[in-house]
């Protein structure tokens, strides 16, 4: 059987993780710094995502940061995983990306998601509320509209500049997402990790029930997970361990935490609660040699019959992580750029 890897595309998404020991905008920095290293390895995408008021993330304003990725690029893909549309006014949105595909044009990429701030007070401050999130596919069909000059909620308002422009729009498949994307004729963004038979019934539903629309022919699905390589299973894995503690804190205090070195994590003490959501954390991720990260990169993209796959790893050593980059770029064959 031939291999499905060099078919598809493989992507990056950074979330300005923080680190202990350092601050916000070391974070934001090394985003930008990341982005330049995943352009030369031949990535399609870098994406950047939205969390507010998360001590462990800088990244709370995308369509900003994204400006600063394409300004410190020049060929690569950029884009937001996601824009969390319950935050903000079609409108604006509409505006924003507007102005991110005049200034790079053929470059700007639109992931949007149906998320909401995760606490009442991140909801009051946004302005806000949690049912936010059902008007999701009502928003999306606003803000697709204020492109195309074809929207019926504000029928005398037009997004200058972005009437007759068309980045890609993409749906980040929480809860309902992948039916909104299908109805909208959009590309489905979706976890990998999310447990596989679930994951690959929303696939199967999403590609049955997809509608072609301007936006979109025919389906077109991108996985998103954690992969992570290194010259050993046991290297691999370590560089899981940052993450894996900050979701357990999260879990057990209420806040997600900046990341801490590996060595830190595991001379710590844990309860029996914490122990278990730890080797939780650490399941359903690709870790390991580049034999062994192909060969399980064949299963999932073959089961599921994905198009890309939206690489989303953060560890507290940049160094490994770039590494680690390095070698998925290499088992996957992409072509290097410039020097």
């Amino acid at each position: 059987m031939s291999s499905v890897i060099p078919q598809t595309r493989f992507s990056v998404l950074d979330r300005s993780r923080t680190r202990k020991g350092h601050d916000a905008p070391s974070a934001l920095r090394d985003t930008v710094g990341l982005a330049r290293q995943i352009e030369h390895l031949g990535y399609h995408r870098f994406w950047v995502s939205e969390h507010h008021s998360v001590p462990g993330v800088a990244g709370s304003a995308p369509t900003v940061l994204a400006a600063a990725v394409a300004a410190a690029t020049s060929t690569i893909r950029v884009g937001t995983g996601g824009v969390m549309l319950p935050n903000h006014q079609p409108l604006v949105v509409a505006e924003q990306f507007g102005v991110l595909e005049s200034l790079f044009p053929g470059r700007i990429d639109m992931g949007l998601g149906r998320s909401v701030g995760f606490t009442n007070g991140i909801r009051r401050a946004l302005g806000r509320e949690k049912e936010a999130a059902g008007d999701f596919a009502t928003q999306l069909m606003e803000l697709l509209g204020y492109f195309t000059g074809d929207q019926s909620a504000h029928p005398q308002v037009h997004a200058h500049p972005a009437e007759g422009l068309k980045p890609p729009a993409f749906v980040l498949a929480t809860g309902a997402g992948a039916q909104v994307a299908a109805a909208a004729g959009l590309p489905l963004v979706i976890a990998a990790a999310r447990g596989e038979d679930e994951m690959l019934r929303a696939v199967d539903g999403y590609r049955e029930a997809f509608r072609p629309s301007p936006w979109g022919e025919r389906p077109y699905v991108v996985l998103s997970g954690s992969v992570t390589v290194a010259a050993t299973t046991e290297e691999a894995r370590r560089l899981l361990v940052p993450e894996a503690w900050a979701s357990v804190y999260s879990k057990t205090h209420g806040a997600f935490p900046p990341l801490e070195p590996v060595d830190e994590v595991l001379a710590r003490p844990m309860s029996d609660r914490e122990r278990a959501l730890y080797e939780e954390a650490l399941r359903g991720h690709l870790f390991g040699t580049e034999e062994e990260v192909a060969d399980g990169l064949e299963k999932v993209l073959g089961r599921s019959g994905a198009d890309e796959y939206l690489v989303a790893t953060s560890t507290y050593d940049r160094d490994a992580l770039s590494d680690s980059y390095r070698r998925l770029a290499r088992l996957a064959g992409l072509p290097r750029t410039g020097t």
